[in-house]
């Protein structure tokens, strides 16, 4: 590294930023629709429409108790079955495409929660705003590695991490704003409508953004790719001197060659390939293995019950949605932090930092509340609190962006799609066993709840430091050394006079320059 390699590479153009971030939409939309339904259990309004308890005494409690279960159930249900999706239309109609789908399914899950009329139509929105985000959290950050420079790669895919908790944020705030509102049909039907914006946005914006060029070269549309790399790399058809220029074609080259040698690999390959093939099964175990451990922190299980936590410990509902608020917040701040060092520490370091850092705090936390729950001991439910916002610091600051950093970057662009639609499949299925089996575990074991997520953390700490390859710095063709697979071309770790060398190849040898039409002498600009 440190050669000239790393500045082209670092480099972010405008258009290339710009386009990243209008694909956060649907992270926020992810973020807020997941997030909204844990304001929701805050509001009296709600309770009071469908007729549940709000309280954990009466005969309506265990109704309830089912109905919060199968709310957060159904939406992981959905979630799951829209990740397998994409796994499928990713590949078979493109990426951008695959953006008509999920938005307008977003709008119809948020309007039919608003508009709910019995608690049928809110089970039904909420399966369906489930559908929706379950493509679009495999969809942004594949999408995002695709078109992002090796260098900055990181820093670009975490921002779906960092928008997605911005996302929670914004639901908890507006859940915290709503609840002072006396008209308590407003209180929890303002909140849910707001999710709808969100995916109208990215529907209004989905026309100007470009396909992926890797999707296109594997579909042999090799002018409409080069027209969107120097797009993304910022640089004209005309130029051909600047060090942009020659890494886009020195990009462009490395992807075809790679497309290249996928598509010979590919074409004896089925959907059990990807558990039987050892570099696919080795890639399959780490994104297994990178969403359960993310999850098996208990971190959707600490956040969904957040607001019945903090009530537990002895605060009032205005003060728990204030709590929740501010911690989501937290989270927010802690995965910019991530998307500044995932680039530089690397994500294997920050996946140890931030899992030790859960489990330390985790651990305290249980403490506090298997001490102090119910209890008059001021201190002592400070503490609770305290650990609360620990933990989230280092999920946030380690662990939360940095999963959708990995899984989106360590599959080859054939089979892209697949392996990170597996990954949000476990997500989804581990967050539902866990979110599920939460009413009814506090209710029966209370603290004791927690010490499944210490346990499974500890393990998984262990498999991460034995199993998984470092990938900061490496263009998305070359990871696949680090799995045992041919990488057709070279480039990051070339020398300045290498790298030079290549580039009079691939500008010289005109068959090579037919073959992936790039046209040196401009006379054409076919694919603008």
């Amino acid at each position: 590294m440190g050669h000239h390699t790393e500045v082209p590479g670092r480099k972010i153009s405008l258009f290339n930023l710009a386009v990243v971030l209008a694909l956060t939409l649907g992270s926020l939309t992810y973020g807020y629709t997941f997030s909204i339904t844990s304001t929701t259990l805050g509001q009296p309004g709600w309770y009071l429409f469908f007729d549940l308890s709000s309280e954990a005494t009466g005969p309506k409690y265990s109704y309830t108790q089912a109905i919060t279960g199968t709310m957060n159930g159904l939406f992981c249900a959905g979630g799951f079955l829209g990740s397998i999706f994409i796994g499928w239309s990713c590949d078979a109609m493109g990426r951008k495409n695959s953006l008509w789908i999920a938005s307008p399914l977003a709008i119809l899950g948020g309007a039919l929660q608003a508009g709910a009329v019995h608690i049928g139509m809110f089970l039904i929105g909420r399966f369906i705003g489930g559908f929706a985000v379950g493509i679009l959290i495999v969809l942004i950050p594949l999408f995002q590695a695709e078109i992002a420079p090796p260098a900055a790669r990181g820093f670009l895919v975490s921002q779906h991490g960092v928008v997605l908790v911005l996302g929670y944020s914004l639901a908890a705030w507006t859940g915290f704003a709503c609840f002072f509102s006396t008209n308590l049909s407003f209180q929890w039907r303002f909140p849910l409508a707001e999710q709808c914006l969100w995916p109208l946005l990215m529907l209004i914006l989905t026309p100007w953004i470009p396909e992926s060029p890797r999707w296109l070269i594997m579909n042999d549309r090799m002018d409409d790719a080069w027209s969107v790399i120097i797009k993304l790399h910022g640089v004209s058809q005309n130029d051909t001197t600047s060090a942009a220029a020659s890494f886009a074609r020195e990009e462009f080259y490395q992807m075809k060659q790679q497309a290249v040698a996928d598509k010979a690999t590919a074409s004896g390959e089925s959907f059990g390939t990807l558990f039987t093939k050892p570099s696919y099964r080795k890639r399959i175990l780490c994104a297994f293995f990178t969403m359960f451990a993310s999850e098996s922190t208990g971190i959707l299980v600490v956040y969904n019950y957040s607001v019945l936590l903090y009530q537990g410990l002895g605060f009032d509902n205005k003060i728990s949605l204030l709590l929740s608020a501010l911690y989501v917040s937290v989270a927010c701040a802690g995965n910019y932090i991530s998307s500044i060092l995932v680039d530089r520490v690397g994500r294997v370091k920050l996946f140890l930092i931030g899992f030790s850092g859960c489990l330390i705090s985790l651990i305290f936390e249980t403490v506090m509340v298997a001490r102090y729950t119910g209890s008059t001991n001021k201190a002592g439910l400070r503490a609770g609190v305290f650990f609360l916002f620990i933990y989230i610091f280092f999920y946030g600051c380690c662990v939360d962006a940095t999963t959708y950093v990995y899984c989106s970057e360590i599959f080859p662009s054939h089979i892209r799609a697949r392996g990170v639609a597996f990954s949000l499949s476990i997500l989804f299925l581990t967050a539902l066993v866990y979110l599920e089996a939460a009413p009814t575990a506090f209710a029966h074991i209370g603290w004791k709840y927690y010490v499944v997520f210490l346990v499974l953390t500890l393990v998984n700490i262990f498999v991460v430091w034995r199993l998984f390859p470092e990938t900061k710095g490496l263009s998305l063709e070359e990871i696949g050394e680090l799995f045992g697979d041919d990488v057709a071309v070279q480039l990051t770790q070339l020398t300045m006079e290498e790298r030079e060398l290549l580039d009079q190849k691939i500008l010289s040898e005109k068959s090579m320059g037919d073959e992936i039409h790039i046209e040196v002498n401009t006379e054409r600009s076919e694919g603008n």
